[in-house]
């Protein structure tokens, strides 16, 4: 049991609790397992520098921080999320910002820097909070019917204001953010005329967005790249991405009409290239771990193509069992969600879910062919730092949720719960999913 002081009444609420669902803890040690596994795989090219024991200690250090993350978070309760959810968007966007200005070059573009030991990606951190804001702001703004317009309107301007922090440094992770941000307002009740509206202002912002990235372009500022010195190396950093977004859409489309098994392997091809024959190579039963033969010629086979490692040493099965990994994940928070008598729980929960298995939907995607290449980690299974770190605060939420929020429970507790929000979040779970 929790306690709350309520300063009106000048009494103490006590707040009934059950346990952490034990399903949302077998995926998690799950997924930590195979992760543990197959980055050990998938990491050949880092063991020639760093040792044979290396990249697999620093991972396992990662996953345990993360594992105590889960832990605390999971016993407190959602409630605290309330007051801590602006300071944290807040601190998302000031990093974001400076990353902008002053973070380190990975892949082209400024997307990190270093904490200590850990390189701090903010993008990760943007993601989280988009869940976060519009949990908060549409569990503000329930009305019986639906979401007010302007519940509708903060969110759909939050996510704009993050994508548009997010699209210098990737469009995937732009079109992600308000793929999860639709998914929210259509969980949290949003009429069907207001979704559409918000779907057509984010095309609208997007292509504007695209149109004036390729106005730039044709003004060919240094064709829209810069070398700085970096470690005594000359690096390229891309300040205009549009042209590497459109010539890797070309190649999705097949505009060059040269077959897949045909195309001469070069710089620009050569990952998703040694991608499909890794996947090509597993067959249905795979090569067992340990035995990859792509994973030494695969760029990033521990990070934005493990997926590809995956199926190569575990098969068409083991593919399929990590897809239902993430599908259970999603469907068990949306069971939780379903009983949950409030709605900022409700979204909560169902928004962390979301995040989790559509970020993993577009990893899978990618690396199968099925969306243009881009740069995506698998959740709590690709090698870094702060993926692993948000994942792992994203699934102690949700436990929180499923442990503190009332599901189904006597009028006693759900008032109990009641009494312990304030009363802007105080709404009903509007879906009852």
């Amino acid at each position: 049991m929790d306690t709350v002081t309520g300063k009106k009444e000048k009494t103490t609420v006590t707040i009934p609790h059950g346990h952490a669902d034990k399903h949302i803890w077998a995926i998690y040690i799950t997924l930590c397992i195979v992760s543990i596994i197959e980055l050990y795989s998938a990491s050949s090219r880092e063991v020639a520098s760093a040792g044979v024991y290396g990249p697999i200690l620093r991972h396992c250090f990662m996953l345990f921080l993360g594992f105590l993350l889960v832990i605390g978070i999971q016993r407190v309760s959602y409630k605290w999320f309330i007051p801590l959810t602006p300071l944290f968007a807040l601190a998302s966007v000031a990093l974001m910002v400076y990353v902008m200005f002053f973070g380190d070059i990975v892949n082209g573009a400024r997307r990190s820097f270093n904490l200590v030991f850990v390189a701090i990606q903010p993008a990760e951190l943007i993601k989280m909070s988009s869940v976060l804001v519009i949990a908060l702001v549409m569990s503000r703004t329930q009305i019986k019917q639906g979401v007010t317009n302007a519940g509708v309107i903060i969110s759909a301007s939050a996510v704009i204001l993050f994508g548009g922090l997010l699209f210098y440094q990737g469009l995937t992770n732009t079109i992600l953010l308000m793929a999860i941000s639709l998914s929210m307002m259509l969980i949290g009740g949003v009429q069907w005329k207001k979704f559409l509206m918000v779907m057509v202002v984010y095309v609208l912002v997007a292509g504007g967005g695209l149109w004036l990235k390729g106005e730039d372009d044709d003004k060919d500022v240094s064709s829209g790249k810069e070398k700085i010195e970096l470690a005594h190396h000359q690096v390229k950093v891309e300040v205009n991405r549009t042209g590497t977004w459109f010539a890797r859409i070309d190649r999705w489309l097949g505009k060059d009409s040269i077959e897949k098994y045909d195309e001469p392997i070069t710089a620009k091809n050569r990952q998703e290239m040694y991608g499909y024959m890794a996947q090509a190579n597993g067959g249905v039963l795979g090569v067992f771990p340990g035995n990859s033969r792509e994973t030494a010629r695969l760029p990033l086979a521990f990070t934005d193509y493990i997926y590809a490692i995956i199926v190569e040493d575990m098969g068409l099965v083991g593919g399929i069992f990590i897809l239902v990994l993430y599908l259970w994940l999603l469907a068990r928070a949306g069971s939780i969600a379903s009983r949950c008598s409030r709605a900022f729980p409700a979204l909560l929960v169902m928004g962390m879910a979301v995040m989790i298995a559509f970020q993993a939907l577009f990893h899978m995607a990618i690396v199968t062919g099925v969306f243009p290449v881009s740069g995506q980690p698998l959740p709590l299974i690709s090698k870094g730092g702060t993926s692993i770190l948000v994942t792992s605060i994203a699934f102690g939420i949700m436990l929180s949720v499923s442990k503190y929020a009332v599901r189904n429970g006597k009028r006693q507790d759900i008032r109990q719960e009641l009494n312990s929000l304030p009363e802007s979040v105080r709404a009903e779970n509007p879906t009852q999913l």
